[in-house]
């Protein structure tokens, strides 16, 4: 039986290597009698999951290269909306959101492409790839038909289309398959909402096969799968979830389309591991049943920026920054005894005498001394102009999608008692009179602090908070960030508020004026040190003698840090680094004088 399969997989496996790699010839890919078929022959997808918006663009093909390596034919990756479209209608397919260009790297590199572009991804990514600026609309729904959602979906089904229908495989391309949304059947039941999507892309020109992915169970299955399209299975590694599919009777390939070979972790947890002698006998079984998979993930990147996302079970739960996810392939981008142990599997399934392909060679890495910021600028000495409301409203009333926001105002009446923040999203320092009160975690469910009576009584209240992540996956996902309904003292509603939005953008760095030597007045400070490179090379920022922040380098925001762990460092590749002179700029929400920050070669 392994060798009858070996001749199925090496049919596809020709195609890949010899008729897609660097050239422009048509070729088929088709649903039939239950199979996936390759220009009309049986094939068998074996693909590893890498997401290109989580990637500095410069290393796309150093992983593409490094999945061929492992024995793999295909890649699959999810594209998220809100990085293409930041702003309604503005739409950016540059650097690491250029998908065309990541889509003509997998073809060069010899590999098919499985394509999920959501509208919806989840993926511990901000809102599951949706662009915050759709809860700009007070009452809007999503992952359904309300039409102001969906006249936003087709707008951005067919710009992306636009980027990617000729790289379709009937055209030449490397792109066999298209996801539609993702894990329905764990949120909603609204089947015509995915067929609306379906015919959507079909008018855009998307002609490839189409799949879905849900659990396997009965309720999920009914509810996320449409007739016609290729049943995903996140995951199915055994004879018994496969069965569930079955059960549907639609007559078309049932597949693992997640296979995982490590797990998220969120802040606060121990470092979530998948164990490799767990992992070999899945996808053993798959490779011996003749299934199709893929691995979730093959490698897993970096949440740069903002976009780390969360989960909500008894309390909301972040996303570090690191998506290393155990992956076989670290978020270096090096090979993992992970790697070696699924590579040394997958040779036996590869064509009769053929040989993987050689590793690439590794990419540099280098230490950074410890450097020491002597310079700083307090948050408080750089804020906008406010914006009157009479009782706060979160970020997105105020346009704005990521980063901090400071509401301020002036105690009339109730001075003292319990502060209550109704609700808090997400992490908030509260500040009485200009000096730190206390900290409210959205994680540890904390939602009121005590301000004392004082002589004299107080006066001023700032509440400066910080967006996390918000929730990608499950029906919290309307998580609008700040502030979003009232603050109360005492019995009493506080209003009149001044609001300050803080996008921690580029252009907002830009207008931060550092002193050396001087102390910030209170917690809420950037720290700033430049330093000399004789030569670039990945590393990893410590920030073990820190405590709470955003770190940037040369501009280019490497992601939360936190001392709460387990993640103490921040991966810094090299392309955000120059010979000659380079800046590191940190928001601390609570040190008033800096540590040390240095370069080293490993997360952990």
């Amino acid at each position: 039986m392994k060798n009858a399969l070996k001749k199925g997989f090496i049919l596809g496996f020709m195609s890949v290597v010899f008729g897609t790699a660097g050239q422009a010839e048509e070729h088929s890919f088709a649903i039939q009698s239950g199979e996936f078929r390759l220009d009309g022959r049986p094939f068998r997808i074996m693909a590893g999951e890498l997401h290109f918006q989580r990637i500095p663009h410069e290393y796309w093909r150093d992983r593409l290269l490094k999945a061929r390596a492992m024995g793999l034919n295909a890649v699959a990756t999810y594209v998220y909306w809100g990085l293409l479209e930041p702003e309604p209608g503005q739409w950016d397919f540059t650097a690491e959101n250029d998908v065309a260009a990541f889509i003509r790297e997998a073809q060069a590199a010899g590999l098919w492409v499985l394509l999920r572009p959501g509208p919806y991804a989840c993926a511990e990514w901000d809102f599951g790839g949706l662009p915050a600026w759709l809860l700009r609309v007070p009452d809007i729904k999503i992952r359904c038909r309300d039409t102001r959602y969906l006249a936003a979906c087709e707008s951005y089904i067919q710009r992306l289309s636009a980027e990617v229908r000729e790289l379709q495989i009937q055209r030449g391309g490397p792109v066999v398959m298209l996801q539609i949304e993702n894990e329905y059947g764990s949120y909603g039941n609204d089947r015509e909402y995915l067929l609306t999507l379906k015919r959507a892309w079909e008018r855009a020109g998307m002609a490839v096969p189409f799949f879905t992915a849900d659990g396997a169970a009965p309720d999920m299955l009914e509810a996320g799968t449409i007739p016609g399209a290729a049943i995903g299975l996140d995951p199915g590694t055994n004879a018994k979830q496969f069965a569930e599919a079955e059960k549907l009777g639609r007559g078309v390939p049932i597949f693992c389309s997640e296979l995982y070979p490590g797990w998220i972790t969120h802040w606060g947890e121990p470092w979530s591991r998948v164990k490799t002698e767990d992992l070999i006998p899945q996808l053993a079984w798959l490779l011996d049943n003749g299934k199709s998979f893929n691995l979730y993930l093959f490698h897993g990147g970096t949440n740069f920026g903002f976009t780390a996302g969360a989960n909500f079970g008894d309390r909301y739960m972040p996303t570090i920054t690191s998506y290393d996810y155990d992956s076989p392939l670290n978020e270096m981008g090096q090979p993992t005894p992970k790697y070696f142990a699924l590579r040394r599997l997958l040779a036996g399934y590869q064509p009769d005498g053929a040989k993987l392909p050689e590793l690439p060679a590794p990419l540099p890495v280098i230490e950074i001394p410890d450097l020491l910021p002597a310079e700083s600028a307090s948050i408080f000495d750089h804020l906008p102009g406010p914006r009157r409301v009479p009782q706060p409203e979160p970020m997105e009333s105020f346009s704005q999608n990521s980063g901090l926001i400071l509401y301020r105002t002036n105690l009339v009446g109730a001075r003292s008692g319990k502060l209550t923040i109704t609700d808090l999203h997400d992490y908030a320092n509260i500040y009485v009179d200009g000096k730190l009160l206390g900290t409210l975690d959205r994680a540890r469910n904390e939602q009121s602090i005590d301000i004392p009576a004082s002589d004299p009584p107080a006066a001023g209240l700032d509440i400066l908070v910080e967006a996390m992540g918000r929730i990608n996956y499950g029906d919290r996902m309307i998580d609008r960030k700040g502030i979003t309904d009232r603050v109360t003292l005492g019995r009493m509603t506080l209003m009149d508020w001044q609001v300050f939005p803080l996008p921690m953008d580029r252009r907002f760095l830009g207008t931060l004026t550092f002193a050396p030597g001087r102390r910030p007045e209170r917690p809420g400070a950037f720290f700033r040190v430049r330093f000399e490179l004789e030569a670039t090379g990945d590393t990893y920022l410590e920030m073990s003698g820190w405590a709470k922040g955003i770190a940037w380098v040369n501009g280019r925001n490497l992601g939360r840090y936190w001392d709460r762990g387990p993640q103490k460092r921040l991966y810094c590749p090299a392309p955000f680094l120059r010979k000659g002179t380079n800046e590191i700029i940190i928001l601390d929400l609570h040190r008033q004088a800096p540590a040390p920050v240095r370069g080293v070669r490993s997360l952990e």
